[in-house]
């Protein structure tokens, strides 16, 4: 569960900060994961939760967000304690800081692991967090549920802020099986050792198997992209807007990004479209905005709209 609030700038060590005025705290449902889920179903797909939900006002708070959204679980609820909380502080240039607190959804077992795997069907896309990946008792599950996925199984992963801190024995095993990586120019920087994004792309294609694609994201520049089969990487531009909240704007390009291929589209019109649900985003307050089929089309316009089946 994530609260996000807008202050004018994050309060210093041992310092003291106050919303900006006129500006709206925002409850939300588990973090990034509601997030790119809502996204890529405001787009049409079908979507499940497949994370951990307790017992307690933050659970409840969780399920009736997904079911507003029309998104289903995979998982009982647990009832040995609450979802976790996320607390994000905007500050006046729409820069976003975090500091995250787990509840059940950090205490997987094996049973809900071989729950996970046994409703993954052929065709699917997985997306997989680094944020579960970093947490010492999911981490090594997942990974093992990863590297079993049959190969009719889509797998995306999305390193987040805390790649660095993920183990190698269970990083490796999921960048072995995965199919798309998506991750901002920082995470791509963390796991290469480069600022430049194009050239990190490039890098971080040594670390994937062959056929695997790579969509490194770099807020208003749009992204770089590697697709699968293609020695190049390109550039896709962005969408100039007037950001006021980048809270969720990677989540956004995740799951668009996911929805669009699950569409049919090439590599590059998914990976445009993506940039532009994200550019709707972050005009919007508060988490979970990704846009609806008929807001990306009118910003992307008829043609393009019209080949990813938009309009």
């Amino acid at each position: 569960m994530r609260v996000s609030t807008c202050t004018p700038t994050p309060p210093l060590p041992g310092g003291n900060t106050y919303q900006a005025p006129g500006l709206t705290t925002f409850p939300q449902a588990d973090q990034r994961r509601f997030n790119t889920l809502t996204a890529a179903r405001r787009l049409g797909a079908e979507a499940v939760y497949a994370g951990l939900h307790g017992t307690g006002p933050y659970g409840e708070l969780v399920r009736a967000s997904l079911a507003a959204e029309g998104i289903g679980l995979v998982l009982q609820e647990r009832s040995d304690g609450d979802t976790g909380f996320c607390v994000a502080l905007v500050d006046g240039g729409g820069e976003r800081t975090f500091v995250t607190s787990f509840g059940v959804d950090a205490r997987m077992t094996s049973d809900e692991a071989e729950t996970i795997a046994a409703s993954v069907r052929g065709g699917d896309l997985v997306q997989v967090s680094g944020y579960s990946l970093v947490m010492q008792v999911n981490g090594p599950l997942l990974s093992r549920m990863v590297a079993s996925l049959a190969e009719d199984v889509r797998v995306c992963l999305d390193p987040a802020p805390l790649v660095a801190d993920i183990p190698a024995e269970v990083l490796d095993p999921v960048l072995a099986r995965t199919d798309w990586l998506s991750c901002n120019a920082r995470e791509a920087q963390l796991m290469t050792g480069i600022a430049e994004p194009g050239e990190a792309t490039h890098v971080l294609r040594g670390r994937l198997r062959s056929g695997a694609g790579i969509v490194v994201r770099a807020d208003k520049d749009g992204c770089w992209l590697a697709a699968p089969g293609l020695d190049d990487v390109v550039h896709v531009p962005g969408f100039p807007v007037n950001a006021v909240d980048s809270n969720g704007a990677g989540d956004v390009h995740v799951g668009a990004f996911l929805a669009l291929l699950g569409r049919g589209a090439s590599a590059y019109d998914a990976a445009r479209g993506a940039n532009a649900a994200a550019a709707l985003a972050v005009t919007r307050r508060g988490p979970a905005t990704g846009p609806t089929s008929g807001e990306l089309a009118a910003l992307l316009g008829e043609e393009r709209s019209t080949a990813l089946g938009l309009s």
